[in-house]
């Protein structure tokens, strides 16, 4: 059996432990370099004690000479700066990001949303994506070198309407996301403004009125769905809960659309997916269901009374949201089961 050489650059980071769990269980990674800031020359124990296979593996600085040599390269960076450590790597080398650096198509959006020189535009890494005439993402991922890993609020409001959208079942203009994002995903910021307001069991919106960066990438995702440009209204909110998201999407029915109409083209899309399972009629998912495990839950409503598609989908935002989502397109460009690695993944509590 095949393996491969591996350095996580920031691994130091909450999607870079992730990706050290992952890779701890994967049958052919090799784990050969792990990378960080502050914590150069400290054991990963120290940060991540939960992975005793890598507990005395020592962090390394983020720099070429660290990184180089290896057959697979994932960056946990900040974004931005992704886009210079890519560089110093060869061609040949598998490279997965899991910023946003190479997520936008738009140079535009990019200024926009997060400012300077917008750095070109990476296979992106979300095999269930759909596309026009009904294609997938995941075909597009196979023999890559360049994968740019989806954003995690981005991936639970895509994966939670696209169908809909793909069938021509609602409206396009009239979209609105509302998240509940764990304290894992909100980033540092975010979550410093919610523990001094309350230590526990508080909520706060964020990053109001349209600004949130992933904002123009789920637009991106969706529209190719639609086959016509979309516009959504995304607020994420964040809680005191360590990690997952629950995304409940709203649309605009189209005239004579009824639950079963949504049902089946969720069938239609999702139904094959070992990552997607729709729930049955009536059920609702949790994020607690998700920890640990690379699955998005959706179950799918009609509020008759506004004559609205409700479409709740949980994920873990380190697992779906972003290292599993990673390896998953690894296996893919690799040319290895999709699966591998990623079946027996849950945290044990």
């Amino acid at each position: 059996m095949q393996k491969y050489s591996v350095a996580v650059a920031g691994a130091s980071g909450n999607a870079g432990g992730e990706l050290l769990r992952l890779i701890a269980l994967h049958p052919q990674l090799e784990l050969k370099t792990v990378t960080g800031s502050s914590q150069v020359g400290e054991k990963v124990s120290s940060l991540h004690p939960g992975i005793a296979k890598y507990a005395e593996m020592v962090f390394s600085p983020t720099d070429a000479a660290s990184l180089e040599g290896h057959d697979i390269v994932f960056l946990a960076l900040p974004h931005a700066k992704s886009a210079e450590v890519a560089a110093w790597l060869t061609d040949e080398t598998l490279v997965l990001d899991c910023g946003a650096d190479f997520r936008l198509e738009s140079a535009e959006d990019w200024q926009k949303f997060y400012g300077g020189e917008h750095a070109g535009t990476w296979a992106y890494g979300m095999p269930e994506l759909l596309l026009a005439g009904g294609e997938k993402q995941r075909a597009n991922l196979v023999g890559q070198r360049r994968i740019a890993v989806p954003g995690c609020n981005v991936t639970a409001i895509t994966l939670g309407l696209a169908p809909a959208l793909a069938e021509d079942l609602v409206e396009t203009d009239d979209i609105v996301s509302v998240l509940t994002v764990g304290t894992s995903g909100a980033g540092r910021g975010a979550t410093e403004k919610l523990y001094e307001k309350e230590p526990t069991g508080s909520a706060n919106a964020y990053q109001v009125g349209g600004i949130h960066r992933h904002t123009p990438e789920i637009e991106q995702n969706l529209s190719k769905s639609a086959k016509q440009q979309i516009s959504i209204s995304f607020t994420p909110v964040l809680a005191s809960l360590e990690r997952g998201i629950l995304s409940v999407n709203t649309a605009k029915l189209k005239s004579n659309v009824q639950l079963a109409d949504l049902e089946n083209a969720f069938t239609k899309h999702y139904g094959s997916e070992t990552f997607v399972k729709l729930l049955p009629s009536g059920s609702s998912p949790s994020t607690a269901d998700t920890i640990g495990e690379n699955y998005a839950l959706i179950s799918l409503a009609v509020d008759q009374h506004a004559g609205r598609l409700v479409a709740i989908c949980a994920i873990d935002n380190l697992m779906k949201g972003t290292a599993g989502a990673a390896i998953q397109s690894m296996n893919l460009a690799l040319g290895l089961p999709e699966d591998l690695g990623l079946t027996d993944t849950e945290i044990k509590r």
